[in-house]
């Protein structure tokens, strides 16, 4: 584990048409966390959403924790991923989606941008829904961890990337195992998980490298996600929604 974890807190702002997201990167202050370009936590009410766009250059993970979102593109892919779910693409050379609100519920989820490497930006953009039975979930004695990418899980991606969302319902602690040579944060989307002596509140993340076990505990209810990459040591070139 990092042995001086770094704490920042997600900045609001607006997006989309009507959506609003909780940004931890990038921002003044932490433009990247290589390989992860952006981490948006997002709220769209029903009738926002985010109008047709064009990206290319890196993978996106869009992971829903409530409600569901429709993605269409110009592969012709048209889907709709409920709670527990991701939508996974890889604009690679380039791909255009928009994405919305499907039902009458506010759509609640974390995205996730993830840099490709030089030699797989020119490769041809693709797209995958994945349920939320597709995803391991393992219960716990304080609670339910759920695999987004990692072992047991369908989604691969061109990068080295491991992602959990934990839930912690009683007081307790989740140990993880890191990749020595990742980079990678814990996120607390709900209560005050804490780590490294280091009480998070919601919207507020610790980044962790070289990292081995990490630990949380909690007194309180809490959901977090835990994620880590492998770095491309490449220069991250962004450009609105363009990753070169």
């Amino acid at each position: 584990m990092a042995e001086h974890p770094l704490h920042y807190r997600a900045v609001d702002m607006d997006e989309g048409a009507g959506a609003h997201v909780k940004r931890l990167f990038p921002v003044a202050g932490l433009r990247h966390v290589d390989p992860f370009v952006l981490l948006d936590e997002f709220f769209v009410d029903p009738g926002g959403g985010f109008p047709e766009h064009p990206h290319r250059g890196f993978e996106a993970v869009t992971y829903l924790m409530n409600g569901a979102m429709r993605h269409r593109d110009n592969l012709g892919n048209d889907s709709i991923v409920q709670a527990g779910g991701a939508q996974v693409f890889t604009a690679g050379r380039g791909i255009v989606h928009s994405e919305a609100p499907a039902g009458e519920e506010t759509a609640h989820g974390i995205q996730l941008w993830i840099n490709m490497a030089k030699i797989h930006k020119d490769l041809p953009p693709a797209y995958q829904a994945i349920a939320a039975q597709q995803l391991p979930l393992q219960e716990l004695s304080c609670g339910r961890v759920r695999t987004v990418i990692g072992p047991g899980s369908p989604i691969h991606l061109h990068s080295a990337v491991s992602y959990h969302d934990v839930q912690l319902e009683q007081e307790g602690e989740f140990h993880l195992a890191v990749p020595a040579h990742h980079a990678g944060l814990i996120y607390a989307v709900a209560g005050e998980p804490e780590v490294v002596d280091e009480r998070l509140e919601t919207g507020a993340a610790l980044l962790l490298a070289g990292a081995s076990v990490i630990t949380v505990y909690t007194s309180a209810p809490c959901r977090f996600i835990c994620i880590s990459g492998q770095p491309h040591g490449e220069p991250i070139v962004q450009n609105g929604p363009y990753v070169d």
